[in-house]
């Protein structure tokens, strides 16, 4: 008897081990439509992503688990962070006094500031949370007119750099490889060359091909396409990311559009949307400061333009802005007050309703509403499946929804609250015929996600 309950206690702990295993599905790679990621054995992964460019560099231990818990709880599945990092990152040590390379080299890694990065990136993997690594922020490849730097990497040193952390992270399944940090290749220069060289070598140091998820994060480029601009045809590329210019009422959601039907088909995304409390477009004087509408605005729009994931930034966060560091463009608040504003806790709300339907079937089609090419400032946007739809109204304006574009005789109808997360009611319809839907309330951060749900398939309520 007593053995037979040891063996039953110890079978309850094998599997609740097994089931809180944050990569027990494995690592990610692209689905088989090549709209999404998904884990080695299918399941679908939503990227819920945050800006935390200075992570490895400025924060020490004690503090990094203090964020990336609160980001867990919020919901969050990927942090986006870089090894070489921007401010001053080659020569300003890390909490612990190192630096990243010896005598600036990228062929003589620092192993004491890796095992910093090491602890971080394992941290995150116990949370869940899919470290976005950048192997270098952007400058490090070409300065500009802003920008640190100094301009270290070759196409003999960016393979051998490439190849370096490929290895050392090789057996962490919690990683996606970000090449490019805030730069666009310029014509004429040896940038592609560099970076397919860091590409070639992240390979290598993986173990080939199948064992490494790359993109490559731009600077903004509008209907260029994000980085599908240049890397589209490239085999190591494996999915597409825009950067918007931290302005509002750009439309990113037409930017999407662009890459996502670039052929090859892969997936895309905006990686680096306005961030909350920043200055709008860099001119705070002018135009103030970003707040949660504008975050979850894009959050919306761009999914539902056909983004296969998202990330949220913040301001004070991306720089791990304290007392004791410098800043840039004025940040407001200390990172550990900004983790919980108004719009980071509303990103739990967004993963909620893209997980709460089939995540893999999801297309955007504006043929599901009359009114389908309105501007940023009073979008509306439509995204569906097979057997549901949702339809963004970005300041609560009344559309009109057309019939037949999901299944079933009849459509059961929700509102969202984007602020809150909550629902309610908003009636059962005939799928044969037009049908107008008015928001609950309408204006400047009035905002609604209208659920509409074959009513045959019983879907659970939010």
């Amino acid at each position: 008897m007593k053995t037979s309950v040891l063996l039953l206690l110890f079978a309850c702990i094998q599997g609740l081990t097994l089931a809180q295993q944050p990569f027990a599905h494995g690592r990610l790679t692209v689905s088989g439509n090549k709209r999404y990621l998904v884990h080695q054995d299918g399941t679908p992964f939503f990227w819920l992503g945050d800006t935390a460019w200075e992570l490895f560099h400025r924060l020490n231990r004690e503090e990094a688990d203090q964020y990336l818990k609160r980001r867990a709880e919020q919901g969050f599945t990927v942090v986006q962070a870089v090894a070489l990092a921007e401010f001053d990152g080659l020569k300003e040590p890390n909490p612990y006094g190192d630096t990243p390379l010896l005598t600036n080299d990228p062929t003589t890694p620092n192993e004491a500031y890796f095992k910093h990065v090491d602890y971080i990136v394992d941290k995150a993997a116990q949370y869940g949370i899919v470290i976005g690594f950048l192997p270098t922020w952007g400058d490090k490849v070409f300065k500009n007119t802003w920008g640190q730097g100094p301009e270290i990497f070759t196409v003999a040193n960016a393979k051998a750099y490439g190849r370096y952390v490929g290895n050392r992270y090789k057996n962490r399944e919690n990683i996606v490889w970000i090449l490019g940090g805030d730069r666009n290749p310029r014509d004429g220069s040896q940038d592609l060359a560099i970076w397919r060289a860091m590409a070639a070598g992240i390979q290598e140091g993986t173990g080939g091909p199948d064992k490494a998820l790359l993109t490559y994060h731009p600077q903004p480029n509008g209907l260029d396409g994000g980085a599908s601009a240049w890397f589209q045809a490239d085999d190591w590329f494996a999915f597409n990311m825009h950067q918007n210019g931290h302005c509002r009422f750009t439309p990113v959601y037409d930017y999407i559009t662009v890459s996502y039907a670039r052929q090859p088909t892969k997936p895309t995304m905006d990686a680096e949307p306005i961030y909350e409390d920043h200055p709008v477009c860099f001119n705070a004087k002018d135009l103030g400061i970003s707040n949660a509408y504008d975050v979850r605005l894009y959050a919306y729009l761009d999914l539902f333009a056909g983004a296969h994931g998202h990330t949220y930034g913040c301001h004070d966060i991306w720089q791990m802005y304290s007392a004791k560091r410098p800043s840039v463009n004025n940040p407001h608040l200390y990172w550990q007050e900004a983790m919980d504003l108004p719009g980071a806790n509303q990103m739990t709300h967004v993963r909620k309703l893209m997980t709460a339907r089939p995540l893999l079937a999801r297309v955007p089609d504006q043929s599901v509403i009359i009114e389908n090419n309105l501007s940023a400032a009073e979008r509306i946007q439509a995204t569906r499946g097979a057997d549901y739809a949702f339809v963004y109204t970005a300041v609560g304006k009344p559309f009109t929804v057309n019939p037949g574009k999901i299944s079933g005789k009849s459509v059961t109808a929700t509102w969202f609250d984007p602020r809150t997360g909550k629902t309610k009611p908003a009636g059962t319809f005939d799928n044969q015929k037009p049908q107008a839907f008015t928001p609950p309330s309408r204006g400047y951060g009035q905002d609604w996600v209208l659920i509409l749900d074959d009513s045959s398939k019983n879907y659970p309520a939010l």
